[in-house]
């Protein structure tokens, strides 16, 4: 990781590390007589970083250390700021656009330079005298305490649960059946072991299914061991562990040898038996790769079972050469989760009292089938009064409330597991996650935009881009079992995700305790100690209006989000160091309220997406000259302001369709995303101006006017030959959306960027034009034609890498032009020969003729997915698709119009006899 990340673990030392060098460097050698002391502060820096990446790694580190962590954290936050706002104030090129520097020191003059060596100086001097504070403090009590403290060893509760006896258990049968029957189909006549891992997140009972599953089969074998992988193994200590237990002979105090002549030993002697082993909790894959060598795959009729939180290690135990299977433990129905809570409290649900009835529902429903929160929050109510108003306190504030009950320790022990295990880049992560409010649909892009916005991940070795290691530590975070994939796109790419209840109220109270996050309007949450708020979440839920408690220091804020609409907007000029600033779906947001942002020199990401009341970005926004991202999707913004092109270091520029772009767009040579840019006949600047955008990705293009004159035809060719000259100078082109007239997307447009993966032609043109079967790079296609022929889908089938195609045939607008000719209905075949060697998706939608589309033996091969839309009306005949010569479909959506409209119309029942009839089984969805 780049070394100026921010994270949870260190605050924002390594920045301020960073900037630290840069007052060293030649830009500032003038200030001699300060250099000594910014490499004294940066030794002393250097120190204290090492010394929290060490205690990051404790789970459970005393209250001194976690005081002095927290003492330091802080301090490094303040020290960025002070160090920013210095910077600020000189000119420096890291704040200012091209330029603005030299401006500034033929401003200040000799005098402007006297005061910056001074105010750096009394700056650092005064940095450093309360880093030498803290750490003397610390060190004074650290001695008091050395005398006093000895630390107390706990259980850890996945131990408890291999000793639950079976009779206790909920809901274990049906799985535990399931596990034995994997682990024992055809184990008899198998010549190699049969291995299930099982997989699911923590709480979720995987050891306890293990044991019990142990605990039925292991009288069937002599050779048998059971056991636990700590997060940090010794790998030695766990090899002798195994040797002891299968041998039956005493190895755990073994030490000769090394780690391969204990594995050799522990192989060779299970080669000629039969053995069962369970491997619990495995963390990572390389833990995996060494204890299986101690396994012979040659022990035939021979069990393993490994048990994980993290679907890789799942997949890595299952491949070759064990090829075993993996079994995902699914949380308990809410049969059984009733019967584990109610006998928890009550013996019976029969004996729950009728006024706890309702509230006691609602608790299950929030522990989701989680069967160590449910015993966990029983334990907490049995010890409650048994009244209405104290259990709702529960339902209202679960986890948050509890967790520094000991009747819950249990279950934040295996929750904080998880959380320690992480990297420190993947905590800060993580923890942006208590920003948002119970039961939010989190959108992945927003996630990952503002990791980037406030630099808790930078670009890896191996990826182009920041976003691409972000979305790798978004599916990290997925495959670890701590938030959950909610909308799902295209093979498999999740969208959008959600956060478990238990799982967030975990990472809020870690976040209050490392004052990461400040939560305000939260029922149950009191504003934290900490007077310094570093990011900011407001949350007015059904309040009449929430206000920001007084007392509050907002000036260090780095992110704030509203959530509602009565939240009172608090004045800009109060945020001064935000990095990342999200008015989404704000409704109470006006103008007035952006009256002060230019003063937000820091800022990198904002959002005024569905703010519908901000008609007009004021001029200074061009003062934002870290801006990163900008998104004014769903205002009521039609212009922006000239001064928009300053902001030299813009990426994302998304927009509504009918925004006016003023000259000087081909200044922003960062920008990489620009959407939607409206396109008039006076528009033939801006057209040459996108040519320039050499850094563009994705463009989205809509043009409005007409085709009523010669004159307006004279122009849609200067427009035409803009947009070819301009697209051949976009050779980052990645995504191309263009709403137009047929007019204006012809054979005149080749070549297109051969970059292209995804192409959006939203309004109908004739044909496919040749030139797109160039587009060798081409993943994802939608195309609007009047009709479709052959030779269309000729052209189409040889894109050798297309995986998503969408058709639309609009044949009544070919009816609506002046022509003696009857639009071709000829049927088109999808044989081998056509093409489509990679298609997974294909739709195809005719809702103004029938359908004219069939699958011959070959053609799409490939096809999971397949989504028809057709007018029964229009249909005659006899209606066949040849859906059988499909042979890797798996799904069919279809959605019928026409007067005709029923169950019984013939295309519908052919349908879905074709689908009865494959042999996949499809599932078939009428819409």
């Amino acid at each position: 990781m780049e070394a100026a990340l921010v994270s949870a673990a260190t605050g924002a030392l390594k920045p301020v590390l960073g900037k630290l060098a840069t007052l060293l460097g030649n830009e500032y050698k003038h200030f001699k007589g300060v250099h000594g002391e910014i490499k004294s502060l940066s030794s002393e820096l250097t120190a204290m970083e090492a010394f929290l990446l060490n205690m990051s790694e404790e789970e459970d580190p005393n209250v001194q250390d976690k005081v002095w962590m927290n003492e330091v954290r802080e301090l490094s936050y303040d020290m960025e700021d002070s160090i920013d706002d210095f910077m600020q104030s000189i000119g420096s090129e890291d704040t200012k656009p091209d330029g603005f520097l030299e401006k500034m020191k033929n401003s200040l003059g000799k005098l402007g330079k006297m005061k910056a060596r001074r105010r750096i100086s009394y700056e650092i001097g005064d940095l450093k005298k309360q880093v030498i504070e803290v750490a003397e403090r610390t060190a004074r009590y650290k001695a008091r305490e050395a005398f006093s403290k000895a630390k107390n060893t706990t259980i850890d509760p996945r131990a408890l649960a291999i000793f639950k006896h079976a009779s206790e258990l909920v809901g274990i049968d049906e799985p535990k059946a399931e596990v034995i029957k994997l682990l024992t189909q055809g184990v008899s006549t198998q010549e190699k072991m049969k291995l299930v891992s099982i997989v699911g997140s923590g709480g979720m009972g995987k050891t306890t299914l293990a044991n019990q599953v142990y605990e039925d089969l292991k009288r069937e074998f002599q050779y048998r061991a059971f056991i636990s992988v700590s997060r940090n193994p010794d790998m030695m200590n766990i090899m002798r562990t195994i040797f002891s237990e299968v041998s039956g002979k005493n190895y755990t105090n073994t030490e000769a040898g090394s780690i391969q002549q204990l594995i050799s030993k522990i192989a060779d002697f299970l080669a000629d038996k039969r053995y069962f082993v369970v491997v619990d909790d495995i963390w990572d894959v390389g833990t995996w790769n060494v204890i299986k060598l101690a396994f012979p795959m040659t022990s035939s009729g021979s069990i393993v079972i490994t048990t994980t939180r993290i679907n890789d290690v799942a997949e890595s135990c299952c491949s070759t050469p064990f090829s075993g299977d993996i079994y995902c433990i699914r949380p308990l129905d809410m049969v059984h989760s009733r019967k584990l809570f109610y006998t928890r409290l009550f013996n019976t649900e029969e004996n729950c009292p009728s006024y706890l009835k309702n509230v006691c529902e609602h608790i299950l429903k929030k522990c989701a089938g989680l069967p160590l929160a449910i015993i966990a929050i029983s334990g907490l109510l049995a010890n409650t009064e048994r009244a209405e108003g104290p259990w709702k306190q529960v339902e209202d504030s679960i986890g948050r409330a509890l967790e520094r009950n000991p009747s819950v320790e249990g279950m934040m022990k295996i929750l904080a597991l998880s959380y320690f295990n992480l990297p420190a880049h993947l905590k800060s992560c993580l923890l942006c996650f208590s920003i948002f409010p119970e039961d939010s649909v989190i959108e992945k892009k927003v996630l990952i935009n503002r990791w980037i916005a406030e630099r808790l991940i930078h670009a890896e070795a191996g990826y182009s881009t920041t976003y691409q290691f972000g979305e790798r530590c978004f599916n990290e975070l997925i495959n670890r079992s701590l938030i959950q994939p909610w909308v799902t796109g295209k093979f498999g790419t999740v969208k959008s995700c959600r956060l478990h209840d238990i799982i967030l109220d975990f990472i809020i109270s870690k976040s209050i305790e490392e004052n990461f996050v400040t939560l305000v309007g939260v029922p149950t949450i009191t504003v934290g100690t900490q007077s310094k708020v570093r990011r900011l979440s407001l949350q007015a839920g059904n309040q009449k209006e929430l206000i920001v408690p007084r007392g509050l220091v907002l000036s260090h804020v780095r992110s704030l989000d509203v959530f509602g609409i009565s939240v009172k907007i608090p004045s800009m000029d109060k945020f001064r160091h935000l990095r990342f600033l999200d008015f989404e779906d704000c409704e109470q947001l006006e103008n007035h309220h952006l009256e002060n942002i230019g003063r937000l020199f820091q800022l990198r990401y904002l959002s005024l997406r569905g703010a519908g009341k901000v008609s007009k970005l004021p001029e200074q926004i061009g003062h934002l000259w870290c801006l990163e991202i900008l998104d004014l999707r769903f205002t009521s913004v039609c212009e922006l302001p000239p001064s928009i092109v300053n902001l030299k270091r813009l990426v994302h520029l998304l927009v509504k369709d009918d925004v006016t772009f003023p000259c000087g767009i081909s200044k922003l040579q960062a920008l990489e995303k620009l959407k939607r840019v409206r396109v008039s006949s006076q528009s033939s600047n801006l057209l040459q101006e996108l040519g320039q955008l050499q850094s563009l990705k994705a463009l989205a293009l809509n043009f409005y006017d007409p085709i009523i004159s010669d004159q307006v035809n004279l122009e849609n060719e200067m427009k035409k030959a803009i947009i070819v000259s301009s697209l051949k100078n976009l050779g980052s082109l990645l995504s191309l959306a263009v709403c137009c007239h047929s007019e204006l997307v012809g054979e005149s447009l080749c070549p297109m960027a051969l970059s292209l993966r995804k192409f959006d032609i939203v309004l109908s043109i004739a044909h496919v034009p040749k030139w797109v079967g160039s587009l060798i790079n081409l993943q994802k296609l939608w195309f609007s034609l009047v009709g479709a022929g052959q030779k269309d889908f000729y052209i189409l089938g040889s894109l050798p890498v297309l995986r998503v195609l969408s058709l639309i045939i609009d044949e009544s607008k070919s009816r609506n032009t002046p022509s003696t000719e009857e639009p071709d209905v000829t049927r088109i075949i999808v044989s081998g020969e056509v093409g489509f060697p990679y298609l997974r998706k294909f739709n195809y939608h005719v809702p103004f003729a029938g359908m004219n589309l069939t699958f011959a033996a070959g053609g799409m091969t490939k096809v999971e997915e397949l989504l028809i839309v057709i007018n029964e009306d229009k249909t005659t005949g006899d209606f066949y698709l040849g859906i059988e010569n499909l042979p890797s479909l798996v799904a069919i959506t279809c959605i019928v119009f026409g007067i005709l409209n029923s169950r019984d119309v013939p295309a519908k029942f052919a349908i879905r006899e074709a689908a009865n009839a494959h042999p996949n089984h499809p599932t078939l969805v009428f819409d």
